[in-house]
């Protein structure tokens, strides 16, 4: 169990991509990692694109970037919602600012675009948001998973299993 005592974050929302909340939280789970949701408001169960639900342990204003490792954010249509609130962009921003690892697949790039971080970093995610993404400053790589640093993005399910073995492999270096 790699990741023992490490404390992740996941945003959720609904319209999350099933996959790409629910995969990324088993992997991190069966490292020992602890991993809770946070959404709009907590207790609330959201469902996903194809019927999945999360249900959030917090609401995004009851996070503190100080009390976990690292972030991950799911795609799907969740991220158009979550990047509308303050204190998630803050919450990225301090993660971003203290170098713990972010995770972001899909369209999971216009959290990180309305964050505004990625000027300059080398990024992946779903061909439909590479003009963002670009546009945001980024340098956009049609690849599997990219790591720059502390920041690990992908494009699509199919690309979970790289990308979850890139996140640990991060998140397991990070003192």
């Amino acid at each position: 169990m790699r990741l023992t005592g490490k404390k992740v974050l996941s945003f959720v929302h609904d319209e999350f991509e099933d996959l790409e909340l629910w995969y990324p939280i088993h992997r991190l789970r069966e490292e020992g990692a602890i991993v809770h949701l946070a959404g709009e408001d907590a207790n609330v169960k959201y469902i996903g694109k194809y019927g999945v639900p999360a249900t959030s342990d917090y609401a995004f204003s009851d996070v503190s970037a100080n009390d976990y490792d690292a972030l991950l954010v799911p795609g799907g249509w969740a991220p158009d919602k979550i990047r509308r609130f303050e204190e998630v962009l803050e919450f990225v921003q301090q993660m971003d600012e203290q170098k713990k690892p972010i995770g972001q697949i899909c369209h999971a790039g216009w959290v990180l675009i309305s964050a505004k971080i990625l000027s300059g970093r080398n990024v992946t995610s779903t061909p439909g948001i590479k003009d963002d993404m670009e546009n945001a400053g980024a340098i956009w790589h049609d690849e599997a998973v990219v790591v720059d640093g502390h920041l690990v993005s992908s494009r699509r399910p199919p690309d979970l299993p790289d990308y979850m073995r890139e996140f640990i492999r991060v998140l397991e270096d990070k003192k």
